[in-house]
């Protein structure tokens, strides 16, 4: 921005007055919404933390099961029984705008009726039965913290960038706009008294040139009279 270099007018200073107003608005709506998703992202974290939690402690279940399940049973059958689910599932992606950013919405939608597993329950040990409800029961928090996750992540990075704005605007922009009103202000005024000081001299010099003149007159009237 090359502010020292506009020519010292009282256009460029109006100029300059109308830029300095903007940008402080925008500054503070900035400041507004960096300040609004710093709310919502302390909020999507609060949640994703207590997800997390209730993910991790129904995933330790899930494991301990399978494996108890894996002790019990040869990996083939396991594989066999576990190899086809029998209800299809879709994961369907939203959208939802939060502070002007696009976040997603996941939601999972499971066809079909009755329990998920595919097998036979009079080959399979009861321990592979509990992991295939506990996941099930899990799922729907597994999907809904990525979707936390992600937001949280998409508002990181439009805070950073929100900030960056606000830092630009606050320490680089706004200042130079005060000090180029500052400078041309300051040569205004000494272009204004420079205009005084030039018009009181033309004025001191017209009245000595007419007292000069009444003089003279004053001396030639003197002069004929006498």
């Amino acid at each position: 921005m090359a502010i020292a270099n506009v020519n010292p007018t009282r256009m460029e200073l109006k100029k300059l007055k109308v830029r300095l107003t903007t940008a402080r608005k925008g500054h503070k709506l900035l400041k507004d919404k960096r300040d609004e998703l710093m709310r919502q992202f302390l909020l999507v974290i609060k949640e994703s933390k207590a997800l997390r939690e209730t993910v991790e402690a129904g995933l330790d279940t899930v494991n301990k099961s399978f494996a108890a399940a894996a002790a019990l049973s040869s990996p083939a059958m396991l594989e066999e029984a576990l190899m086809l689910p029998k209800r299809p599932a879709e994961l369907n992606v939203g959208r939802k705008n939060v502070m002007s950013v696009e976040v997603p919405v996941f939601e999972a939608e499971i066809k079909g009726a009755g329990d998920s597993c595919n097998y036979g329950f009079a080959f399979t040990p009861g321990e592979l039965d509990a992991a295939a409800e506990e996941i099930a029961k899990v799922l729907p928090d597994m999907i809904k913290l990525a979707e936390s996750e992600k937001t949280a992540r998409l508002l990181a990075s439009e805070i950073e960038r929100t900030r960056r704005r606000v830092n630009a605007l606050e320490y680089s922009m706004i200042p130079q706009l005060e000090a180029g009103i500052k400078r041309i202000s300051m040569k205004l005024e000494e272009n204004e008294r420079g205009n005084i000081t030039r018009l009181m001299k033309v004025k001191d010099m017209m009245l000595e040139k007419t007292i000069a003149e009444r003089r003279g007159n004053a001396a030639k009237g003197v002069q004929e009279n006498g």
